[in-house]
């Protein structure tokens, strides 16, 4: 797994459509719901007509994790929910990256969020984890 300033990544070596569908399985194993699909391909091919490999970013949400954030801090629905992206980059590969909650979450300066920060990370960590083994 890969880190950077504000995302955890792997690289998978499959192809995207399975990716996609793994990466949903992982995150509802880690108590992650997916609440949003933006097919970006589709709606850049729509608004643009422009031709792109097939790129979704998910909206995944952990509603214990959600109500606990909101209860901490009613404004933190501006960085809800996590958002999950799964885009191809061969025809066999497929990158999957997630938001790290710990640097957007330190910022706003409350105590009780960066402990749900902490758990989400872990969470997301090993939804990646699973996609990262899995190859």
């Amino acid at each position: 797994m890969e880190e950077t300033r504000y995302g955890l990544r792997v690289q998978v070596s499959r192809p995207f459509a399975e990716t996609l569908e793994r990466t949903t399985a992982a995150l509802k194993a880690q108590g992650f719901g997916v609440i949003t699909s933006i097919d970006m391909a589709q709606t850049l091919k729509e608004k643009l007509g422009r031709a792109r490999a097939p790129y979704v970013i998910l909206g995944a949400c952990n509603p214990v994790l959600a109500d606990r954030a909101l209860a901490a801090e009613p404004e933190i629905g501006l960085l809800l929910p996590c958002n999950v992206i799964v885009y191809a980059t061969t025809e066999t590969g497929t990158t999957v990256a997630a938001m790290a909650p710990l640097p957007a979450m330190s910022m706003i300066g409350n105590e009780a969020l960066t402990a749900i920060a902490r758990e989400a990370d872990t969470r997301l960590r090993a939804a990646l984890g699973t996609l990262d083994a899995g190859d």
